[in-house]
């Protein structure tokens, strides 16, 4: 009996063999992939798969996207920007020139037309550096505003941008053309020692409603705190002197170094302070209590640059402040 059950099963195994072998050989086979390890190293030229920096966004508070903005690029080197707008919108230009760290800021025109030859030297200092450029030093960079009162200038001088002495045209009253378009002397409305009703020689002025109320002295303080230039050379008209800032907290050593030294180039007279009369709010003197060196560099006269004199002076400062 057990004979014939090992018979039959080997029957059965035999036949299910034979059926598992018919059955391959009708059905196609497809092979499994040998396994392989893969390397997890990111390929060297993703960097340019990814987006840009620029292109990145970010989830703002209210849970919206918004665009990641870049920061703002430094002025480039030898480029106008406008810092400004004056009372009755004109642009207060600023020339840049060089890409050193240490900046060296020149103003003129702060009185517009009543001295516009402030203003004229400021365009005669731009040409000078504009005509070959390797007159600054590769650690400095120089800032020219030409016109700080572009309202005031427009008096005597029909046209934005640089003039000549020739295309001034002197208006019946020349004191009305030193104040900006609120009728604000502009050097009243710094905050040293600031009052509303200011003096110039022997009139009371306007020094405005509050310190910086005036849209030219806002944009040269912006500015001022933006840059924190090195050094400054503020042009007016008219002593025939350099004068120290100093907002009566003594004058900086450093603003004495620069008053000697642009006072020995030029051949003005250095003075430490400016005693012909009281003054309130005053530019150069706002400098000295920011802490920033800055002298008046005051001209014979309202109606000349002086010019050798004064591109004397100025090359001086700026070989100096290069050599601290």
């Amino acid at each position: 009996m057990n004979k014939i059950i090992v018979a039959g099963l080997a029957v059965v195994g035999a036949a299910a063999l034979a059926f598992g072998a018919y059955y391959l050989a009708r059905v196609p086979q497809t092979a499994l992939p040998e396994y392989e390890e893969v390397e997890t190293q990111m390929p060297q030229d993703i960097e340019g798969d990814l987006p840009a920096e620029e292109d990145l966004i970010e989830e703002n508070q209210n849970g919206e996207t918004a665009q990641i903005d870049e920061p703002a690029a430094a002025p480039q080197d030898d480029q106008k920007t406008i810092i400004g707008k004056s009372v009755q919108g004109r642009e207060i230009a600023a020339y840049h020139f060089g890409g050193g760290q240490k900046e060296i800021l020149f103003v003129g025109g702060i009185h517009g037309g009543y001295s516009w030859n402030t203003a004229l030297l400021a365009y005669e200092l731009i040409d000078y550096l504009n005509a070959d450029q390797s007159r600054v030093p590769a650690n400095i960079k120089i800032t020219v505003i030409p016109t700080l009162n572009p309202d005031g200038l427009a008096k005597v001088v029909d046209k934005p941008g640089a003039f000549t002495a020739a295309e001034v045209s002197a208006p019946a009253d020349a004191s009305a053309a030193r104040f900006n378009g609120n009728n604000v002397d502009l050097n009243r409305n710094f905050d040293c020692e600031w009052q509303a009703s200011g003096v110039w020689q022997n009139r009371t002025v306007s020094g405005g409603t509050a310190p910086f109320s005036e849209p030219e002295s806002a944009a040269l303080r912006a500015y001022v705190q933006n840059r924190q230039p090195g050094a400054v050379v503020a042009w007016y008209a008219a002593a025939g002197g350099v004068f120290a800032s100093s907002c009566k907290n003594g004058v900086s050593v450093q603003t004495q170094a620069i008053m000697n030294t642009y006072a020995k180039a030029s051949g003005y007279p250095a003075h430490q302070d400016f005693d012909f009369y009281e003054i309130t709010g005053d530019m150069t003197n706002w400098f000295a209590k920011i802490g920033v060196p800055a002298i008046g560099v005051v001209l014979s006269s309202r109606d000349n640059s002086e010019w050798s004199k004064n591109q004397a002076g100025s090359l001086a400062v700026i070989e100096y402040v290069s050599k601290q």
